[in-house]
């Protein structure tokens, strides 16, 4: 065999994948060495890192397509080659900046790309000679990318441009012997391709995972990052003479380290706390319980009026959900025969709230009799065009006009494509039918005090509220908390035993959540006292048990019939924790004069089901704390500071949500804060 070097490589020209893998060795230990030495501080809590630093590893799978012949001004192959594949190196440190509370991110790697391959053999038909053709191409690659995570999970999808700069363009020509004349010589030239493009301008997109390699309570994160990207033929044409181009898909993973920034936790106040001491930091199990368990309590609760009437997707009649009356019961019907006196189960749903909603109606016309000065406006709102929002409209007016007897030019009427307060918002992607069913009413807007809540205008005020007594079981007042401080980390799950001192054991959860309330009379049944220890039992995720012990003390107490308590509530709008204005004046002018000296207010969140559970669990819990803090800053205002709050959020739990989320309306008023105010005993 015949060989002819046109040329003297370099060692890096012959050795970059040696190099490359060396880099990315000494990164990977670098990495490390930095994560180990950095102690977790488990009784501080961090942020996820929103940027990332590391490298990434992979191979080129590279296919060849179109046609090369002239290699360069000397070499000029006998046949066109066409096809080829091969593997190539491809190593690159990378930064990566993602926010922790967002799908969106930006990816930039810059590094060596190798797009080395085989051409497939051809034969020279005038010598019956075997021809090979291989080439190390390779380049200086810079591959920004945009990156999104569709589901928030660790899964996400990347693309961008790639820009690559030549780096190597030599290549290995072999003209193999005719075998059928032995004593030949093969002949191998090894040089470089001529009119080579030095700048490449193409793109990318691929798909990722990232793995945590180390625990999320530790300040600096450690992830594996597996990932399969494609990168097509636009652009990669390697040389500005024949048509040979490249279509590359790249297999590989990325080690990527960050850094989180610490949360400052606000003190928590507790009535009762027995810490238990806990043998790994990570988690923390204490107990609260109230003084005085409370096992129902009469409570005059002023129920809010939405203005709207809400309409199936399907129709433009009024749904039958609503109660419509005929004329000969409208004389019979009064607003104040809505009043009620029922047992309530506080955890379960509001079938006497919704009972008055759906004579919302009924109840406006009665109002509109009393006050013949009133009038309203009426708002039809359909996807489906304006003209389909005013048959709506219309309807609501004949049923006030034709049943009631209502002047009809007390009532305008207009009909829009979407309300003046949308729940569906532009770009939204997700639980679209539930929004729209939401967005499907007629609102009845109106400038008359004697139709509106206190404190209130504009074209969404809610009606005048209606008040409801009840007894209210198991309030919450009633509640023991019991929480596991670090389980949404530490633990798959976790469950009580919790066991009397006659030994009769109860089995509560599993539960994922942090924080449990549980009604005190649920755990003591018939008796009025009792001590019990608590076993908190915590599977790990790396499939350890832990258990943890408390013990409580509970009494129970009835209170007496003359102690009623009071219960408000304040509506928000779709996705939104700040009240609007017109409720600062409400919680701070009508509600806070009604708390007696000494009293508590009990203030709990809610939502609907639309949405991410955690991201519910979050928003309820910032409506609370945000009508909280109106009342306490008017209260301040006001001199007084002998008033003692508890809030709680509990989400979108179909367990403590006060109504159900079938229809619209039931959803419309889950976006709540209930606040419960209690006197003192």
């Amino acid at each position: 065999m015949k060989t002819i070097n046109y040329k003297e490589e370099s060692s890096l020209a012959k050795f970059p994948y040696a190099v490359s893998i060396k880099s990315i060795i000494l990164c990977a230990f670098i990495l490390i060495g930095i994560l180990t030495s950095i102690q977790a501080q488990d009784s501080i809590q961090y942020t996820k890192p929103s940027w990332y630093f590391g490298v990434a590893a992979g191979g080129n799978i590279n296919f060849y397509q179109g046609s090369t012949r002239v290699l360069n001004e000397v070499i000029t192959t006998i046949n066109t080659f066409h096809n080829g594949s091969g593997v190539g190196l491809f190593a690159a440190p990378l930064i990566e900046y993602r926010p922790a509370d967002s799908r969106w991110g930006v990816m930039l790697q810059a590094g060596y790309d190798s797009r080395q391959g085989k051409f497939d053999e051809k034969i020279a038909n005038s010598c019956n000679c075997p021809e090979d053709l291989n080439t190390d191409l390779s380049y200086i690659t810079v591959e920004p990318s945009l990156r999104f995570a569709p589901f928030k999970s660790n899964l996400y999808l990347y693309a961008g441009p790639r820009l690559a700069f030549n780096y190597s363009k030599s290549f290995q020509y072999q003209l193999e012997v005719n075998p059928a004349i032995p004593n030949q010589l093969s002949t191998v030239v090894r040089y470089d391709f001529s009119k080579i493009n030095a700048t490449l301008i193409s793109m990318q997109i691929g798909a990722g995972y990232d793995i945590p390699l180390t625990s999320p309570r530790h300040r600096t994160q450690l992830v594996l990052s597996p990932f399969v990207s494609f990168q097509p033929y636009f652009g990669q044409k390697p040389r500005s003479i024949e048509t040979w181009n490249i279509t590359t898909v790249r297999v590989g993973a990325a080690l990527k380290i960050g850094r989180g920034d610490k949360i400052v936790l606000p003190v928590k106040k507790e009535v009762f706390v027995p810490t238990v001491v806990v043998v790994e930091p990570e988690v923390t199990f204490t107990v609260n319980s109230p003084n005085n368990i409370v096992t129902q309590r009469r409570v005059r609760e002023i129920f809010p009026l939405r203005n709207y009437v809400f309409f199936d997707l399907s129709s433009t009649e009024i749904p039958n959900r609503y109660v419509l009356l005929k004329k000969d019961q409208v004389q019979n019907f009064k607003e104040d025969d809505l009043e009620m006196s029922v047992p309530a189960d506080f955890s379960g749903r509001s079938g006497r709230q919704m009972k008055v909603y759906y004579n919302v109606l009924n109840i406006l016309a009665d109002r509109m009799l009393k006050h013949p000065e009133t009038s309203i406006r009426l708002t039809g709102n359909s996807i489906q065009g304006e003209e389909e929002g005013m048959t709506m409209a219309m309807n609501v007016k004949g049923y006030l006009v034709s049943v009631w007897g209502i002047d009809p030019a007390r009532i305008k009427t207009e009909g829009r494509i979407k309300p003046r307060i949308p729940s569906e918002q532009p770009g939204g992607t997700k639980e679209l039918d539930l929004l729209r069913e939401c967005d499907r009413r007629v609102s009845i807007w109106t400038e008359s005090p004697e139709l509106i809540m206190e404190f209130q205008s504009g074209p969404d005020a809610p009606l005048r509220p209606v008040a409801i007594n009840v007894v209210q079981e198991a309030p919450l007042d009633s509640y023991l908390s019991f929480n596991v401080e670090g389980a949404d980390t530490a633990f798959n799950s976790w469950s009580m035993e919790i066991r009397d001192d006659a030994g009769t054991v109860q089995y509560f959860g599993p539960y994922t959540q942090e924080k449990v309330s549980i009604p005190g009379k649920t755990i003591l049944g018939t008796r009025l006292e009792g001590d019990y220890k608590v076993k908190m039992i915590g599977n790990t995720k790396t499939n350890k048990v832990i258990v943890k012990e408390a013990t409580v003390h509970m009494v129970l107490w009835v209170a007496s019939k003359d102690v009623e308590g009071t219960r408000f509530s304040i509506l928000y709008e779709f996705n939104n924790s700040i009240a609007i204005t017109q409720y600062h004046k409400y919680l701070t002018e009508f509600i806070n004069p009604k708390i007696p000296i000494g009293g508590t207010v009990i203030i709990h969140g809610h939502t609907d089901i639309i949405g991410d559970e955690a991201y519910n669990l979050k928003l309820s819990i910032a409506r609370a704390n945000d009508a909280r803090d109106i009342m306490e800053e008017g209260l301040k205002k006001a001199g007084r500071n002998d008033v003692k709050f508890e809030v709680y959020g509990f989400g979108e739990d179909q367990k403590e949500a006060p109504f159900d989320n079938k229809y619209p309306e039931e959803r419309f008023y889950n976006r709540t804060v209930i606040i419960d105010i209690v006197p003192k005993q």
